[in-house]
């Protein structure tokens, strides 16, 4: 059996650890009766969509594509790359 460590938490580290231990747990959610519960398994097989790479600029925090006939849907995820002057 190994013996325990000293705990190195800072003093601020150690009341959040204790805050999250003592909030309540989630209730259960509110589904309709009929509704049909799938395993995980089968979430994780859906086809995602493929990352699509595209020239773009950033205005006033909105993400323009250069190319007018790229079109992307609503909320789409976006990973922006800077080459200079961040």
């Amino acid at each position: 059996m190994t013996s325990p460590a000293a705990d190195k938490r800072s003093p601020a580290r150690r009341a959040r650890d204790e805050q999250i231990a003592t909030e309540s747990t989630l209730g259960a959610l509110n589904l309709p009766s009929d509704a049909v519960s799938l395993p995980v398994e089968k979430h994780l097989q859906q086809p995602r969509r493929r990352p699509l790479a595209v020239v773009g600029v950033v205005e006033n925090g909105l993400v323009r594509p250069l190319d007018p006939a790229v079109e992307l849907t609503e909320h789409s995820r976006v990973i922006i790359v800077a080459s200079e002057g961040v």
